[in-house]
């Protein structure tokens, strides 16, 4: 009887049915009707033109750059964005591509600089912010992300949130001359910079820093530095305020005043930064990497409309013009695009 009942459950399985096949739907269209209309009705067609027309200042908020810049940004990238028609589809022309990418940015090799170069920083803090010998202001922020699949505790941060880290160095006129993006928000801004290109740059002595000079009414030569807070190590070319504990005198007390007064840039810079692309003030809702190319984007537009913010401002305010106007107010815009990159990989190093 038992054996019966074995030989039945074993067969039974043989008479259902077989699974059919799953059939791949049918597309009704190649491309949406309403899509295929997007040349003659799309944004880039209808609201982007009419506000370069009629109304600049709108244009500037709806993609954070003037009609001018957006043009010269056009012409830089078009090359590099043009795809070719096909059979099937238009492709998206880069106008478009330009106007959708500044609109998500808006709303949700490092390259060497030379001697000179670094005595223009210097000299932009000294005259600006009373800091003499100073190359920029260095510190990190947290870029909030959303936390990525299978990554327990990698990018979270003492914040209570996931982010990867957005080290950066800040020249006198709120310019990034570096940045290093990518790195987990587990370790701390100094250990982010302990392992960060920048400090293997200044270890090695490959900046081409100027020699050391004295600083001004002094005879003894004082080599050029960095900015930081105390989350920073001390060396020869970074430099950090007097801990508080124990007292400070007079001198050390103006000293940092002095430093807090310079370092507050590279502060102000992320503000700024924040405040016009929007979408790093809310978690980012992509991969890491994805994160780096976006956040490098923005510091790289940062720099581009940074000339035209201080000559807004010399018109807004009543300011004494040399401690306005920076060195590079009659150069060619194109060259405020260059920014030393790093991504979280350093083989894979990017200039713009």
């Amino acid at each position: 009887m038992n054996s019966k009942k074995k030989e039945q459950s074993d067969v039974w399985w043989q008479h259902l049915p077989l699974k059919r096949p799953l059939q791949k739907n049918k597309r009704l269209f190649w491309t949406k009707p309403w899509l295929g209309r997007r040349n003659q009705l799309g944004v880039c067609r209808t609201l982007l033109q009419e506000l370069k027309n009629e109304d600049s200042d709108s244009f500037r908020n709806f993609l954070r750059c003037s009609p001018q810049q957006f043009l010269t940004l056009l012409n830089l990238i078009t090359d590099k964005t043009a795809r070719k028609a096909t059979n099937m589809r238009s492709p998206i022309q880069p106008e478009e591509r330009l106007a959708v990418t500044l609109r998500y940015l808006a709303t949700g090799k490092f390259h060497h600089l030379h001697a000179h170069e670094w005595l223009t920083i210097a000299k932009d803090f000294n005259e600006k912010w009373n800091f003499p010998n100073c190359l920029g202001a260095v510190d990190g922020k947290h870029v909030v992300i959303q936390a990525p699949n299978n990554s327990g505790s990698y990018f979270y941060n003492y914040k209570n949130t996931h982010s990867v880290v957005l080290m950066a160095a800040v020249d006198a006129s709120y310019r990034f001359i570096y940045v290093n993006v990518g790195t987990n928000a587990r370790t701390s801004d100094g250990g982010t910079f302990q392992n960060c290109s920048l400090n293997q740059a200044l270890e090695c002595n490959d900046l081409n820093i100027p020699e050391p000079t004295p600083l001004p009414s002094r005879n003894k030569p004082t080599p050029y530095v960095f900015v930081a807070d105390e989350a920073f190590p001390l060396k020869e070319n970074i430099t950090r305020p007097y801990p508080q504990r124990g007292g400070l005198d007079d001198s050390r007390r103006i000293f940092n005043y002095r430093l807090s007064r310079a370092r507050r840039i590279v502060e102000n810079a992320f503000g700024i930064l924040c405040n016009c692309f929007r979408v790093t003030r809310a978690p980012i809702l992509l991969s890491p990497e994805k994160v780096t190319h976006v956040v490098m984007a923005c510091c790289a537009l940062h720099n581009y409309l940074r000339p035209e913010s201080f000559l807004e401002l010399q018109e807004t305010e009543n300011i004494e013009i040399n401690n306005l106007i920076p060195q590079w107010q009659g150069e060619d815009t194109t060259a405020h695009l260059r920014l030393v990159i790093f991504g979280k990989d350093t083989k894979n190093i990017s200039q713009i």
